[in-house]
């Protein structure tokens, strides 16, 4: 069996989400039209299968680290728990109370805001332990210029549908994206200054 590298790792969860975009935009919404109970289930729960398939490669990407950085997983991964479980909870009341008006829609995305403070928790205990979040220099992954890029292109894909359809859903969703890919874009581009900075005062 092949090593399960940081490579092999982002290779597979960008295809995994372009293929959750693709049926998030063009087999979900069938759902809302389908006449059986049966097929509006099947088409409901369709874009759950390849979140599904994400976190079982993060669950092996855990297996696959060593020691510190399963702790470092382990921490993230309750941070991220926390903060989410804190947001819906203040989202929840806030609904009940009727100051706000959520919809069944706000929970697609309790999953990408926790993989969103996953990563940035992540990242922190990294800094923290003074290691980065891969040890192994030849094993970086995809560069980040072409992850920026690939996200760039599905937020394309989604504004573009959005537009088309004149869909509420996928305009909010493509929003939703945009702000999270722009907040990721402004954390990296930080984290890159100030290790340019730090070397060049060296």
């Amino acid at each position: 069996m092949p090593r399960f590298t940081e490579k092999r790792y982002q290779t597979h969860v960008i295809l995994t989400m372009l293929l959750y975009v693709a049926v998030m935009l063009l087999v979900w919404p069938l759902a809302r039209s389908a006449a059986s109970l049966p097929l509006k289930i099947l088409l409901a729960l369709l874009p759950t299968l390849p979140m599904l398939y994400v976190i079982a490669l993060m669950a092996r990407r855990v297996w696959h680290s060593d020691e510190l950085q399963q702790r470092t997983h382990l921490i993230a991964l309750g941070a991220s728990t926390a903060i989410v479980g804190v947001a819906t909870l203040v989202g929840g009341f806030l609904a009940a109370a009727q100051v706000v008006q959520l919809d069944g829609s706000i929970l697609t995305w309790v999953f990408p805001a926790m993989l969103i403070s996953y990563y940035a928790a992540q990242w922190w205990v990294a800094r923290h332990y003074g290691n980065d979040l891969s040890c192994d220099e030849s094993d970086a992954g995809i560069s980040l210029r072409w992850r920026l890029l690939i996200l760039a292109v599905l937020m394309g894909l989604m504004v573009w549908f959005a537009y088309r359809r004149h869909d509420a859903f996928d305009t909010g969703m493509a929003i939703g994206v945009g702000v999270s890919g722009a907040f990721v874009a402004l954390a990296r581009g930080f984290i890159y200054w100030r290790r340019r900075r730090a070397k060049s005062r060296r």
